[in-house]
């Protein structure tokens, strides 16, 4: 089933920057946003497609949905009931891909016609496809959760591949793939990363400095792996060639629960603090070692938990557990 409304309003702030004690210099986030027009649905984990709308997920009401900001329109697809759908993905051929977190599937959505073929994966080993990602060879890659498990589903052989990790309660949960198209994930349930290669299917397992950090989400720049630990405030950097970790003290600390990650083209990196009423958009300058950048979520966000950059904007797109699809305008 298909439902089109148009947002009624849209709520806009500017934030100055809140530099590190020792800069002179402020940057403005434009950061701005949009209610969702069905209440509590859990909007999430948005991508963006080459005419520009914006394609999201309902966790809790099993929908698939787009957004087109030159109108402010929002469109729906109803999926089955139970579908738990955990993020979305628009592909370089322009499909539309979702996990069916709940109900142990990937899920390609027709918008034409709003029609969903459902790909199966292996209950005993992937009933809970979490997040996607594609890589240049138009295979999308994805984790599972409470699986503990790394997959990659070929869309022309119609081949699963999966690769289990080392321990019980894992939880590979945030991935990026790096220009060679080895995956990069995040072991949320552990203080590790680790790595699937893209020719040889092995995996390997990094672990990080300290024992109690948990990475949740990551992005990746050519400076290498960054993450964010959820438990205790760390922004972390491995880096691949030497093996070897940096990590930053994140503004909010033991209350930051850093959740969603993602760069920019300028090869900053962009976090939420999502222990911080309202959330925190944070932005950081590898280049000198600076949170240069720092606005709250106007609506509050609840918990802003992924995100993605469009280059073709400037702007980083997000939803909120507030129920809102989010807009932060980055400087460049």
């Amino acid at each position: 089933m298909r439902k089109m409304i148009t947002a009624a309003a849209s709520i806009l702030a500017v934030f100055p920057a809140l530099a590190q004690e020792n800069e002179a210099a402020t940057t403005e986030i434009e950061i701005r946003e949009w209610q969702v027009p069905w209440e509590n649905t859990r909007p999430r984990d948005p991508d963006v497609a080459a005419d520009g709308r914006v394609w999201f997920v309902g966790q809790a009401g099993d929908y698939v949905a787009v957004f087109d900001p030159e109108d402010d329109s929002f469109e729906r697809f109803d999926l089955a009931g139970g579908a738990g759908p955990h993020n979305v993905i628009v592909t370089d051929d322009q499909e539309i891909w979702y996990s069916g977190n709940k109900a142990a599937h990937l899920g390609r959505l027709d918008p034409d016609g709003g029609n969903v073929h459902k790909l199966p994966t292996p209950e005993d080993e992937a009933a809970d496809p979490h997040t996607l990602i594609e890589d240049s060879q138009g295979r999308i890659w994805f984790t599972v959760q409470w699986g503990n498990r790394i997959g990659r589903y070929d869309r022309e052989t119609g081949e699963i591949e999966l690769v289990a990790v080392s321990q019980p309660r894992s939880r590979p949960y945030g991935i990026k793939l790096d220009e060679n198209d080895n995956a990069w994930v995040a072991l949320f349930g552990t203080n590790k990363l680790a790595r699937v290669d893209a020719e040889s299917f092995e995996l390997t397992e990094i672990e990080l400095p300290r024992d109690d950090a948990r990475p949740r989400r990551l992005a990746y720049t050519q400076r290498g792996v960054f993450y964010g630990d959820y438990a205790k405030g760390y922004l972390g950097r491995y880096d691949p060639e030497s093996g070897t970790f940096t990590e930053w003290r994140m503004p909010g600390g033991d209350e930051s629960g850093a959740y969603a990650v993602a760069a920019d083209d300028q090869g900053h990196i962009w976090f939420v603090e999502t222990w911080q009423d309202p959330n925190r958009f944070v932005g950081f300058d590898p280049e000198d070692e600076t949170f240069f950048a720092m606005g709250e979520v106007p609506s509050g966000g609840g918990t802003v938990r992924h995100m993605v950059f469009d280059p073709e904007t400037g702007s980083i797109w997000f939803g909120t557990d507030t129920n809102y699809l989010g807009q932060a305008v980055v400087p460049r």
